[in-house]
């Protein structure tokens, strides 16, 4: 009896793992991984965002539009719900992903600020903060590579034959990606223009004047 059920089993994972069930499920689990990721370095992001903004805001008092539009970007992030279920629906995932890219502009004005006020640039508070911000930018976008890729395995294994007959059946559908808003505008290489007003020419040294000559 024993030997029989063990023969039922055995069969069953081999039928499984034919219809590419088994590789589904590893690879859907390779993107909640990978998305939990992301979701763990934009929530560096946003725990770093009110230290550095508290020190930004003790010399730039008159940058108040700034330090406003990252508050408010801050505060709409947090107000979303970053479940699992998120990458299951495009179209909160387009609204998470939209949240997170008004954050990121927003963070990356103020951190222009510090160009208009040089004690803040020679702050270490600031510097410290800075280079945080830049290494968690850093870790986001390998992250992000990585959940990219782990979808991209994960489509590749509902969509291609017989997984697809699997999915089909279990309703699995693929996920969505990492995209940029404005694609066509990205795409358009940046002009550089070196067009700078000539700098002005050295002034000439008068001529030395001559030493009168000797009475005779």
């Amino acid at each position: 009896m024993r030997m029989r059920l063990f023969a039922v089993l055995a069969l069953a994972a081999t039928l499984l793992s034919g219809c590419g069930y088994n590789q589904i499920q590893i690879n859907d689990e390779a993107v909640n991984a990978a998305w939990s990721e992301v979701l763990n370095q934009y929530k560096r992001r946003a725990d770093l965002i009110p230290n550095l903004v508290s020190v930004v805001q003790g010399y730039a008092s008159h940058e108040k539009d700034v330090l406003t539009r990252v508050t408010e970007a801050r505060a709409n992030v947090a107000g979303m719900k970053a479940t699992p279920e998120l990458i299951n629906d495009p179209a909160a995932f387009a609204k998470f992903q939209k949240a997170q890219g008004e954050l990121g502009g927003a963070l990356s004005r103020l951190l222009v600020v510090a160009e208009n006020y040089p004690n803040l640039k020679a702050d270490a508070n600031f510097r410290d903060l800075q280079a945080q911000v830049e290494g968690t930018e850093n870790r986001i976008t390998v992250a992000r590579n990585r959940y990219i890729k782990s979808v991209q395995e994960y489509n590749v294994s509902v969509r291609t034959f017989p997984n697809n007959l699997t999915a089909m059946v279990m309703g699995w559908q693929t996920k969505a990606n990492f995209t940029v808003e404005d694609e066509k505008a990205m795409s358009t290489p940046p002009a550089i223009k070196f067009d700078a007003p000539p700098a002005a020419a050295p002034a000439v040294a008068p001529a030395p004047t001559p030493a009168p000559a000797p009475a005779k």
